[in-house]
């Protein structure tokens, strides 16, 4: 089904995704780590409130996992980015002391 999106870009809403492609590579930061992942995954994390690697590494990569939009080719690019800032996933012993989405 063809759609229009707020700014006026045609596109086919092909599945449960109606995001405008056009849009969404408007979007789509040129540089960073968040450069690096999907739209979907990009997504999921704002939606969640991360937007930084800091705020990433007080989550299990479990907890991640979870997120609609992320998938396991997500989990290699997060992780790496987060080695590169010297940060890591939240183990699982420290569980109870950081939040969850």
């Amino acid at each position: 089904m063809l759609k229009t999106c707020p700014k006026g870009h045609q596109f086919n809403n092909t599945g449960n995704c109606p995001v405008c492609q056009e849009c969404e590579n408007e979007r789509k930061p040129r540089i960073g780590w968040q450069s690096r992942l999907s739209a979907p995954a990009r997504r999921a994390l704002e939606t969640h409130g991360i937007t930084d690697l800091s705020i990433l590494a007080q989550y299990s990569e479990r907890d991640i996992l979870k997120l609609h939009g992320i998938g396991p080719t997500a989990i290699p690019v997060l992780k790496e980015s987060l080695l590169e800032e010297g940060l890591n996933f939240r183990t699982l012993n420290n569980q109870n002391s950081k939040p969850k989405p």
